[in-house]
């Protein structure tokens, strides 16, 4: 069982982003990005932020860069994964497994974890680490493509929508 935090003191937070998941649901659901200082500010209100991870997928581009390097400013450890483009067309770049593994480690040293992704591959590991360790743990993702058993898993449920969002929306 992870250490309640004392009357008083600030739980102690562990932070895993699933990047790819974030950037494809609020572009197709949106048609804009997920706003990470925004994310960040809330993070900071909810306690002490000591695991901060941002999963990713590394094609080598200059933008694709700069963006994680702004990750890092904010404060997040961006783990990378290079993308592998196959023979036969399709690609890999998946970090389910490593987020999981993760997660589920952190999940035994904090009070509450948050997760950022609509997978419902998640649902699993959310359960588990509520259930082992009796953490609560949030998940963020849009909630038009994010999986039901994902949202019935999490001790809270928070949608992606305009507070979490870049730039104006054409459809408002």
């Amino acid at each position: 069982m992870a250490a309640s935090a004392s009357p008083g003191d600030v739980p102690r937070v562990a932070v895993f982003v699933d990047v790819q998941n974030v950037y494809y649901t609020t572009r197709q659901a949106f048609g804009r990005h997920f706003d990470y200082h925004a994310f960040w500010a809330r993070l900071t209100d909810i306690g002490n932020i000591v695991v901060a991870n941002a999963y990713a997928v590394d094609r080598g581009d200059p933008r694709q860069r700069q963006f994680q390097a702004i990750l890092r400013g904010i404060g997040f450890d961006v783990k990378l994964k290079p993308f592998i483009q196959r023979r036969d067309g399709s690609a890999k770049g998946d970090w389910d497994v490593g987020i999981a593994l993760d997660a589920f480690e952190a999940a035994a040293d904090v009070e509450r974890v948050v997760l950022v992704s609509g997978d419902g591959d998640f649902d699993l590991l959310v359960s588990r680490m509520r259930e082992r360790y009796g953490v609560q743990v949030d998940v963020y993702g849009v909630k038009a493509l994010t999986a039901e058993a994902l949202i019935q898993a999490s001790s809270t449920y928070v949608p992606i929508e305009n507070g979490l969002l870049l730039g104006q929306s054409g459809t408002s």
